[in-house]
């Protein structure tokens, strides 16, 4: 008889699955720390034990990556847990990070565009939250790039497709330095920094209007824009 006999699979094994399946749903997105084991043994009803060995089967798939006193983070499925070539390239040559704003054009024109077709309510509730925190940091001329970087995650996550999801993240965290370089130099005014707020409510608008056109439309002049003040802040940097 060709049958083979039913094992029953092991815990470990069915937490591990658990868990891998809302990595690659997008419930965590690269970076995100993972509940702590002992959290995560109350939420599944198993033992500790249990839950370290699959963590561990998650570490060794290249999934997560877990930290002696600092946790399990979600790993990118696009990098090596080596680093990221991308990032030390743009340190050395930052009109490369040009080359990667060029990209970014094109991926995220269409993260815009499938975010407004796919976005759900908890999706447009992030994005007007992160919109008005823009909005309030005008007063005073607080910087907004770590809220601008979320958005634009988000706009990724709003997609509910996990390789955009991990691509972006990937190229922000890669762009990081980068982009802070950016927002000290050239977002010197209130009028660049009310721009920059304009520009985000309109791509949050487009998508919350299920404008798919107008959304994809409004991220590349967003982004057009970026290129041109990016382009500036390079060449200053070379004299």
């Amino acid at each position: 008889m060709p049958f083979q006999p039913i094992r029953p699979k092991k815990v470990s094994s069915q937490i591990a699955d658990q868990i891998r399946a809302s990595i690659l749903g997008g419930e965590f997105a690269p970076g995100d720390r993972l509940p702590p084991e002992r959290e995560l043994a109350e939420m599944f009803g198993v033992s500790r034990p249990s839950v370290r060995e699959a963590l561990n089967m998650l570490a060794s798939s290249g999934l997560v990556m877990s930290y002696q006193g600092g946790g399990t983070v979600v790993m990118s499925l696009v990098e090596s847990p080596g680093g990221s070539p991308l990032s030390e390239l743009i340190k050395g040559e930052q009109e490369r990070a040009l080359d990667v704003i060029e990209v970014r054009k094109c991926m995220e024109a269409w993260t815009s565009y499938y975010a407004a077709q796919r976005a759900l309510p908890e999706d447009l509730r992030k994005l007007e939250k992160l919109v008005a925190e823009m909005e309030s940091n005008l007063e005073g001329m607080k910087p907004s790039q770590d809220i601008d970087a979320n958005f634009h995650i988000a706009i990724a996550q709003a997609t509910h497709n996990i390789v955009w999801l991990h691509l972006m993240q990937s190229i922000f965290d890669a762009m990081k330095e980068f982009q802070r370089g950016v927002w000290r130099a050239v977002y010197m005014t209130g009028e660049d920094h009310r721009q920059l707020y304009h520009h985000h409510r309109a791509v949050y608008e487009a998508i919350r209007d299920r404008d798919p056109e107008r959304a994809r439309d409004t991220m590349l002049a967003h982004l057009t824009f970026a290129e041109q003040r990016s382009s500036a802040y390079v060449t200053q940097q070379q004299r």
